[in-house]
């Protein structure tokens, strides 16, 4: 694979597109999903159940997609993901047009589940197809790029955009989903790749086993996976009660909201495209010490005075930290584990650092509903951002005190 410039790779290019795509319809629903959810109950508990379906197949299926990602043509993997997004925004646009109900609340999860189990089929196959389109020493501006659009039409455009339709109608936003992961499936559908990466036959179990037994041999990557997995369980915690917070501490609606993720989305830009030359000029050990010291700050600034301006700061410094530590510990990733492992070790990894993304999301609606009657509402609502905090000052103790080494 030559070193071209990354934008005369037609594969890359189309790729990145389509990534753009997906993620504007992940940001639409970002919004759009909890908010409908919140049209049905106003109970969190049941809000957290919401978020845990859309959350809980990187826990169940993380380990066995590894295993066909590493078996099966990715490129079609992704194709079949994004159309199945795409009939399944769909069946959202149906149910946001149906009265307002609270037994609706159920369909709604189901619903959710379903488009979590095609995002964990996407998002492992995309993220092990990279490597075989770009050179190994692209990999950082690759990914950096990559992160930027998802975080600008994810975050950046998705939700503001998502609070401006449901103005015109609840249904509008999963009907744009709907069209963006189509769109996405047609240029996944005409990249030009081998149909299936040699050697990536085998039977289940030998497969797994080898990939599971690699990542238990190499210490750094297990030991930035169990880190991941807690970092990532705080965050679906707070993320799950962050609709309430906006409505009932700040004051906003459905616009508000979406500006108000949209100042995260800002922050995520900047670290997808100035994260790969800080990584470079701070070395890897030192990019991760400040990304989980800008996360901790992010979380407590949630415990001040109740202001929109400043938690869109926070939520953008928290973007921006979030993203230095992908560029650093993915790209590391891809360039340690072996080709032919790659998809079941990015797999396991992923399940441990994003399965317990489910557990903290229920786990975020069901604290604030066991502290609501004992204390006030507002209080309630803090209490998760309080334990995120704690969460990832004690993580950056343990990565000052470990000295955590990435080797080049």
């Amino acid at each position: 694979m030559t070193d071209r410039p990354l934008w005369h790779n037609a594969n890359y290019r189309k790729l990145f597109t389509a990534s753009a795509f997906t993620n504007l319809g992940d940001g639409v629903s970002s919004l759009a999903l909890p908010w409908l959810a919140t049209l049905l109950t106003r109970d969190p508990l049941l809000i957290g159940a919401v978020a845990m379906a859309g959350r809980l197949p990187w826990l169940l299926l993380s380990l066995p997609v590894g295993v066909w990602t590493d078996r099966a043509d990715r490129r079609r993997l992704i194709l079949r993901a994004d159309l199945l997004r795409a009939a399944l925004s769909l069946g959202l646009v149906l149910l946001a047009l149906s009265p307002p109900d609270a037994a609706l609340i159920w369909p709604l999860a189901l619903l959710a589940f379903a488009l979590g189990c095609a995002e964990v089929l996407r998002d492992t196959a995309a993220q092990t197809l990279l490597p075989a389109l770009v050179a190994p020493g692209q990999l950082e501006r690759a990914n950096g790029q990559i992160w930027s659009i998802e975080q600008v039409m994810g975050q950046f455009a998705g939700p503001p955009l998502a609070g401006a339709l449901i103005g015109l109608g609840v249904a509008l936003p999963f009907g744009l989903d709907a069209a963006s992961f189509a769109l996405s499936a047609a240029l996944i559908a005409s990249l030009a790749l081998p149909a299936t990466p040699p050697g990536s036959t085998g039977r289940f179990w030998p497969m797994f086993r080898a990939g599971l037994n690699w990542l238990l041999g190499h210490r750094t990557i297990l030991r930035l996976a169990l880190m991941l997995g807690v970092m990532n369980g705080l965050y679906a915690a707070t993320a799950t009660v962050l609709v309430l917070y906006a409505q009932e501490v700040l004051g906003l609606a459905a616009t508000g909201y979406g500006l108000l993720l949209m100042c995260g989305a800002a922050g995520g830009v900047l670290g997808g495209l100035g994260g790969p030359g800080l990584a470079a000029k701070l070395g890897p050990q030192r990019s991760l010490t400040l990304s989980l010291a800008l996360m901790a700050l992010g979380y407590l600034v949630f415990l001040l005075p109740a202001s929109a301006p400043l938690i869109g700061l926070a939520l953008g410094t928290q973007a921006f930290a979030g993203l230095l530590w992908n560029i650093v510990t993915v790209s590391y990733r891809q360039r340690a584990i072996p080709p032919l492992l790659l998809g079941r070790v990015n797999a396991i990894y992923r399940f441990l650092g994003t399965g317990t993304m489910a557990l903290g999301a229920l786990a975020g609606g069901a604290l604030v509903a066991a502290l609501d009657p004992a204390l006030p509402r507002g209080t309630a609502l803090h209490a998760p951002f309080a334990l995120a905090t704690l969460g990832h000052l004690a993580l950056l103790v343990a990565a000052l005190r470990s000295r955590l080494q990435l080797d080049p």
